[in-house]
């Protein structure tokens, strides 16, 4: 599929859509980095064929020189900090700690992207926060940072935040607006949870795909069920919902 390969580095690849994403990019014939925290995950990632980057993306100096040593020409941002279990109490924090990594971590990747001569960006957003309006809502359409529901103003404004600094870096910035992920290693495996969902092997074969296709800017990524239209990822990722790894 891709038109040539490349150095690709994956930022979150040991998580639930990054170990697809780092098998897809490894079959497609890239080269794969893939960060992680854990030396249990970087020994998972070695057997999926992915060099491991041990990094906190929050330590801005190491991502630096470890981004330095890869030399990526993409990398692809999937970091996520999700509670295992989905109670209210774990989600409430789960809110203010994605919306600081959605904040801070995406600075730090952004400007050890520059710094290394990266010449494209695809982050991972979310497409269940625009405002209340006339649906289906299109790439255009405000995001709910307004909100009286402070979990869901949290993470509006967080995804603002990392939408806005991809989009007016020195780099092609692409901005995938995801649904709500089901499929294995999440929450839900089936059916998929109502409004707004797509699996994670769907999720992952539109990042593989923007590695290659698509100009820079916003994609609804989900499975079109009224609340939200994906034509423009249909059309310019070559974009299908109903990929599945056979």
């Amino acid at each position: 599929m891709p038109s040539e390969t490349k150095r690709v580095l994956v930022a979150g690849a040991a998580g639930a859509i990054g170990r697809v994403l780092c098998r897809l990019l490894v079959a497609d014939g890239h080269f794969v980095a893939g960060t992680t925290r854990s030396a249990v995950n970087a020994e998972l990632l070695q057997a999926l064929g992915v060099e491991p980057v041990l990094v906190d993306v929050f330590d801005a100096a190491a991502l630096r020189q470890r981004m330095q040593d890869t030399r990526p020409d993409v990398v692809i941002h999937q970091l996520t900090d999700l509670p295992r279990v989905r109670t209210p109490e774990a989600m409430s924090a789960a809110f203010v700690r994605n919306a600081r990594l959605r904040e801070v971590g995406t600075r730090n990747l952004v400007e050890a992207a520059i710094t290394s001569g990266v010449t494209r960006m695809i982050a991972q957003s979310v497409a269940f926060a625009y405002a209340p309006g006339p649906k289906p809502y299109d790439e255009s359409c405000a995001l709910n940072v307004d909100s009286a529901d402070t979990n869901v103003a949290t993470t509006a404004r967080g995804i603002a935040s990392l939408e806005q600094q991809l989009l007016n870096a020195a780099f092609d910035g692409v901005v995938l607006r995801y649904g709500r992920f089901y499929g294995p290693g999440t929450w839900f495996t089936a059916p998929p949870p109502l409004g707004t969902a797509v699996h994670v092997e769907s999720a992952a074969d539109a990042a593989r795909r923007a590695v290659s296709h698509g100009q820079p800017g916003t994609y609804n990524v989900a499975e079109e069920d009224g609340t939200v239209s994906c034509a423009k990822a249909r059309r310019e990722l070559r974009w299908e919902p109903g990929f599945r790894i056979v």
